[in-house]
């Protein structure tokens, strides 16, 4: 995908053909955060053209008859017509031209990163497969993505059980080969419990390459309570990366909600201890954790992840945001895990597990 070259975006043909194009144009929307049934529309018909035989495709082309396929529409169409005619279509110039450059002053710490440690798939409440998300990721420029879908007692986000987050890990496996040297890592979000245990067999997290632990449930609990259960959880050795600490959301959709109430000094010494990353979250609804927290741990020693969160491949274009807030805050880009190679990430994230 052509983008702002402030913006580390896939760069494709000039021409794609309809398929690319109209993910292309899904990438767009969901990194300008557009509705939601508009991106599922182009997704949906790209999905639906590639699932087409030649002989079908042929005859739909030939007859300009595409509308007749349910879940193409007059605009979908239209970017097909176009792409099958040798042109980049329309739209997806319009979406090109449109775009604007994400964290411009954070360009220094994004060229320093070499993946991302939170992203999420269609297993749980991403809106995309594996192999589509990983091979964005790839083409924005990175070396290796963790896959940390949610864990089970997150009904509504359809969190994985232990088999199948084990058959997940049999797929990435399978994937592994296709997408090398880019590197998929296994991983999950798991939710941090009410008494700070975590939401996955320990056997399970102990063979992950990442584990994100996050609160997701009574955010509103005591201070003295809400610090027991996150320092009881970054404490435990499969724990490489605590999620959104606050559960702050400032703006979008789902409204706004204040941060939960911890004792963050507590907790951040528990981090830099224990040898848990505190994640800089890029997703601009929560913006977390706020500058002031992100200042107190840069000065407690902690370490960093700069994660994306993403739940569609557009949104893996997001990490400019966090990029600009890290360097505005003072983290230097050697105490983000994610500017590391892969081989030292991922010695760090074995030390202690198990």
């Amino acid at each position: 995908m052509a983008g702002p070259e402030s913006s580390a975006t896939p760069s494709p043909a000039a021409a794609p053909g309809p398929v690319e194009a109209l993910r292309e144009i899904g990438f767009w929307l969901e990194r300008a955060r557009a509705q939601t049934h508009r991106v599922k529309a182009y997704r949906r018909a790209a999905d639906i053209v590639a699932g087409l035989s030649t002989d079908d495709r042929e005859t739909h082309r030939a007859a300009h008859s595409w509308q007749e396929i349910a879940g193409i529409g007059p605009k979908t169409a239209a970017v097909i017509e176009q792409a099958y005619s040798g042109a980049v279509p329309a739209y997806l110039t319009e979406l090109r031209d449109a775009a604007t450059p994400i964290g411009v002053e954070g360009r220094s710490m994004r060229a320093a990163l070499r993946g991302d440690l939170h992203t999420h798939s269609d297993w749980s409440d991403g809106g995309s497969p594996i192999e589509e998300m990983m091979g964005v990721a790839a083409a924005l420029g990175h070396e290796y993505c963790a896959l940390t879908d949610h864990s089970p007692r997150l009904t509504v986000a359809n969190g994985l059980s232990a088999d199948r987050l084990r058959r997940q890990l049999d797929v990435i496996a399978e994937l592994r080969e296709r997408v090398a040297p880019f590197r998929i890592l296994t991983g999950i979000e798991v939710d941090i419990l009410d008494d700070g245990t975590l939401d996955q067999r320990a056997d399970l997290l102990a063979e992950l390459d990442i584990v994100v632990a996050s609160v997701h449930s009574h955010l509103r609990a005591d201070a003295a309570v809400m610090t027991k259960r996150m320092v009881y959880a970054v404490a435990n050795p499969n724990v490489d990366v605590l999620g959104h600490c606050t559960g702050r959301l400032v703006e979008g959709g789902r409204g706004t909600r204040p941060e939960s109430s911890f004792d963050a000094e507590v907790v951040f010494e528990a981090c830099r201890q224990y040898g848990t990353a505190v994640e800089v979250n890029c997703r601009p609804e929560r913006r977390d954790p706020p500058s002031r927290l992100i200042r107190l741990a840069v000065e407690m020693g902690c370490l960093f992840a700069i994660d994306t969160d993403a739940h569609a491949p557009g949104q893996l274009d997001w990490q400019g945001y966090g990029c600009e807030r890290a360097l505005a805050n003072g983290i230097a880009p050697d105490r983000v895990i994610n500017t590391w190679p892969v081989e030292r990430l991922i010695a760090w994230t074995r030390a202690d597990a198990g």
